[in-house]
This record gives structure tokens, sequence and C-alpha cells, in this order.
């Protein structure tokens, strides 16, 4: 007996098209996402039902840019199109310099800061918020900050913020995040066990620290205490928020207990940046994170993935310092001796990392001598090696707040 012919329906996935890259102009200027869908009977967009006209266009109003948008259509035979949308909020960087909050408390310091801004030698300025000793540099109204004895009043924030805007450059926050001594310490003394990073014994994890220095990054109450003084920080009218030491301690993983983590270190680190982002950006603030040079190459070192964060963040601010590279590091011999070189090769592994994340790369560079002598000739090496690599801008460091002006000049 014959077998009946069945009619062979083709598989049909429908077909996205949106216009790439989206690009917006601000953190928190609203705007609409447009496309066109063909043969597909049902569309979301962030999960949400959206209408499609008789053509198969549709818009999608967004207060304000999320990370990356996720477009889902289905055809009329069930099956399914999945898109991931970057979207870019282009981070307007330039030639920035970082003042810790002690040095902007000298007026020597403060006075040569302000006149490299007024005669266009930088156009950013990055100042501490909370520092690496968990020091919170402003009478702050965060009450976690006040209950652990973290506030170190530096500087007055509306004036700090008033003087430079007023000299034309932009200001940036930096939170140092999980190395977090007050914090850590407080928290363990008075029965907080869980926000401390624990040796898998339960003890504090101290080792090469001097006792407990690194808080969890996998425990509510220390990210929301680092998300709010983020909130705060762009309510006063900082510009960008930067995350610094937004990590885990060095140290074997296996050694290592994180209380209540779930998933993989890195894994943790990028969800506390995406949950501060959305919380910052309605306050008009940029977002970035600043990362370990060897993350590039060794992330699980430091629980650094440089792609799983660019994609959380409007700019990643790699530490690049040429003094900060062990011998041999990239095939060189000796990194402090060779700036631009170090720089060059370090770059480019993170460039290639963050392609597509919608993440400009802002790498911070070194401004003082350690191990090699750091002259203006060997800033301008490492500036070189930024611009080679179509950084949009980057960021310098000394410790004590004082730049070389024969850096941008000439005259070195």
């Amino acid at each position: 007996m014959p077998v009946p012919a069945f009619p062979f329906l083709p598989i049909a996935r429908p077909v996205i098209s949106i216009p790439e890259p989206v690009e917006v102009g601000g953190p928190s200027e609203p705007f609409t996402l447009t496309g066109r869908v063909s043969g597909a009977t049902a569309l979301t967009v962030q999960r949400l039902p959206v209408a499609l006209a008789a053509d198969g266009t549709f818009a999608v109003d967004f207060p304000a840019p999320p990370p990356a948008i996720e477009v889902v259509a289905r055809g009329v035979t069930g099956h399914v199109t999945e898109r991931r949308v970057v979207v870019d909020v282009r981070y307007p960087a330039g030639r920035a310099v970082h003042v810790g909050a002690s040095a902007w408390a000298r007026a020597p310091v403060r006075d040569e800061i302000l006149r490299l801004a007024e005669e266009g030698w930088i156009d950013t300025v990055q100042l501490d918020v909370k520092d690496e000793y968990g020091w919170v540099a402003h009478a702050t109204g965060v009450p976690l900050a006040r209950e652990i004895g973290a506030v170190r009043e530096r500087y007055d924030v509306a004036n700090t913020l008033d003087l430079l805007h007023a000299a034309g450059v932009r200001v940036a926050g930096r939170i140092v995040t999980f190395r977090d001594p007050v914090l850590a310490g407080w928290s363990w003394e008075r029965g907080e066990p869980d926000r401390v990073v624990r040796s898998r014994d339960g003890t504090a994890w101290g080792a090469g620290y001097g006792g407990p220095v690194f808080t969890n990054f996998a425990n509510p109450e220390v990210r929301q205490y680092n998300i709010d003084l983020a909130v705060e920080a762009a309510e006063l009218g900082f510009d960008d928020v930067v995350f610094d030491e937004v990590r885990r301690p060095h140290g074997a993983l296996d050694l290592l207990w994180f209380p209540g983590l779930a998933g993989s270190p890195e894994q943790g680190v990028a969800e506390f940046l995406r949950d501060a982002r959305n919380a910052v950006r309605p306050y008009g603030a940029y977002v970035g994170a600043a990362v370990h040079g060897v993350a590039a190459t060794r992330p699980t070192e430091v629980a650094q993935d440089i792609p799983a964060i660019g994609g959380q963040v409007d700019f990643v601010a790699p530490i690049l310092f040429p003094s900060s590279w062990g011998p041999g590091e990239y095939g060189i011999a000796r990194p402090e001796s060779q700036p631009h070189e170090i720089t060059s090769r370090a770059l480019a592994d993170v460039v290639r990392l963050l392609a597509g994340s919608g993440a400009q790369v802002v790498p911070w560079l070194q401004d003082f001598s350690v191990g090699a002598d750091f002259g203006p000739d060997e800033v301008r090496a490492q500036i070189r090696a930024a611009e080679e690599a179509k950084a949009p801008g980057y960021l310098l460091w000394n410790p004590g707040g004082r730049y070389q002006e024969e850096t941008w000049d000439g005259t070195g």
C-alpha cells in the first residue's frame, strides 16, 4: 500500500532587523529602539510584548538606556529568533588625572590641579569617594558608613564639584569597592562574618593583608553599601562613578570562601556591576570599572572577566602601570623600562576582549617612579600606546596628586 504524502513545511525562522550600533547620547537620556521583523507573529522586547505594524516595523521607548536589549521574535511555525542588541552609551573620555582625597585637601595640590584644568591640559579629575582604607571622604548620608565609623571628611562635595565644574572638567568619583578594611573589620568584630571573605576553615581571610580586609562581594549588604555610596555620588553631582578593587583577594581559590555565592566569583563581580549601573543610571552618571591588567590573560586570578564586565558598564579602566608587571610579562624582560611596549601589548588584549560590548576602554597609566625613573617621556610613551590603540582617553595616577605638565606641553 502506498504511503500517503504529507506536505513538507519548511522551517521558517523570523528575521529581526535592527540598525546597529544603537548609540545614545547619555546615560539618562530617553531613546527609542526601532526595527522590523519578518515572518513573526509575536515579538517581545525585554520580555514584554510589543505591537507590530502591518509591515512588521516596531518602536519601543526607553526612559534610559539599559546595557543591552533582548529581542525575541516568534514565527508562525513556532520557531524563535533571539537577538541581543548592545546599547552604546558613548562615554566622553579625555585626559584625566586621579587625586586622592587627602591630596585634594592640600591647597598646593588642589591649586595645581585647578590650574592644569583651567589651562586645558586635563579635562577630567577623579576623586576618592571611598578609598582603599575604607574611609569615605565626605559627609555622607549613607547610614552604614556612619554606623561603622567610616567617615573621614576630607572635602566638601558641593564646593569641590563647583570648583572643578567651573574649571571646565568632568568629575569622577572613585569607590574602592570590596577592599574595605573598615567594613570588613567592623563586621567581623560585631558578628557579621558573612560580610567578609573567609578561609575554608571559617576564619577571616587575611593572608598577606594583616587581618580582615576584603569584604564579600556575594553579600547583599556589602553590595548595597557600595551601591548606596555610588547613587549618593551621582545625586550629589559626580559625572562618573568608577568602581575600583571590584574583585576578589589574591590567593588560591580553593582556600577561599564567599558565603552566599551562587555561581563563579567572576559572575558575582559582573552581577554586582550590573546592579550598580542599573541603580546609578537614573541619576545621569556614567559607570566604569577599574580592572587589573592581569585579568586580560588570567581572569580567575582576581575574579574579573573583562568581557562580562564590559557588558555591564559604560567604560573599563584597565590598570596598566608598567611597574606593576613582573619580568617577562608579554615577552618583555623589564616592563617598567619599556612603558610603550608593555602598555601597547597589554592594552591590545583588553581592546580585543571588549570588542562589541559597548564599553569604552580608558587605560589607567603611571605617572610616578618605582623601580625605574618615570619622567614626561615615559608618561608620553604610555599615552602614545593608548592613542595607537584608539582608546578615547586615559587616566593618569600619581599617589601625591602631582602631575608633570611637561607630559602635555612637550618640554620634558
